[in-house]
């Protein structure tokens, strides 16, 4: 249970995208404060710096820790307001019991207040862990934003090659995400343009981002170049189109990977990874 021994008002905030309703109780069960603010870093340090300036310390609550939540938790703490959070289920049960039907914003922040006071076996700490998994929770859901476009991008890029060459698409398709394919199209985006760059210059630029296996690409490229001798209708059109589908494809791809760095760096931090 969180100690409030020691507090001197609790600051309720019901949170809201971009404004707060913001209710003070003091220990005596006196409102102090009753007032809307936005959801804005000078708006919330001027009204937590006035009431640390009447009551020295201040519990601030919310009632939710994440997303809306996070940045007067994030002022209160560089201040020195101890923080928590009343959850939501607890919050409708405690909000029987007291007068009134309708839910507005000041009546929830009231009572978010008055319950830290009255019954602070009913607050959560806001823990280090909850923080990360807040973060790893927003890490993931980009990423899973960053998968479909990822896939949307390389479906298009089939697309066209199924279109004007299904012979290079049945060697490009498969491996379309891999970055030396990637570097290949932001360079070549028709087969005319790779028959002229060559083998050597092709396996030129495969190398750098496969190594190992440059060569075999470029003969299998070529191979398949030379199964089709017509120009279909739309093809100047796919080398103008392929090379930025590219570059957006990789762009998505570098994005990606930063993120799961993140994502190690955060779940090699987080207790149950380490029990």
């Amino acid at each position: 249970m969180i100690d409030i021994s020691d507090i001197d008002v609790f600051l309720g905030l019901d949170v809201g995208t971009g404004e707060h309703h913001a209710t003070a109780v003091t220990a005596a069960g006196k409102k102090a404060l009753d007032k809307r603010l936005s959801n804005s870093e000078p708006k919330l340090r001027e009204v937590f710096t006035k009431r640390q300036a009447k009551h020295s310390l201040v519990l601030v609550v919310v009632d939710q820790p994440a997303s809306i939540g996070a940045l007067p938790l994030a002022v209160a703490r560089t201040m020195g307001c101890p923080v928590a959070y009343l959850p939501g289920l607890t919050m409708r049960r405690i909000a029987d019991l007291y007068p009134g039907e309708a839910k507005t914003d000041a009546r929830d922040a009231f009572i978010i207040a008055d319950a830290a006071r009255s019954t602070p076996h009913t607050l959560r700490a806001i823990e280090t862990d909850d923080e990360t998994v807040a973060e790893l929770e927003m890490l993931v859901g980009f990423d899973d934003d960053l998968a479909t476009e990822a896939n949307r991008l390389s479906n298009r890029l089939r697309g066209l090659f199924t279109q004007v060459h299904p012979h290079l698409e049945r060697v490009l398709g498969p491996r379309m995400q891999h970055p030396a394919v990637l570097a290949l199209l932001e360079r070549c985006g028709s087969p005319a343009q790779i028959r002229q760059a060559g083998r050597r210059e092709i396996t030129n630029l495969l190398r750098p981002k496969a190594p190992r296996m440059a060569a075999r690409p470029t003969e299998d490229i070529f191979t398949a170049l030379d199964e089709q001798t017509v120009v279909v209708p739309g093809t100047e059109a796919a080398a103008l189109i392929a090379p930025g589908l590219a570059r957006s494809l990789t762009a998505v791809l570098d994005q990606r990977r930063l993120l799961e760095k993140r994502l190690d760096e955060l779940l090699k931090t987080h207790p149950l990874s380490r029990s």
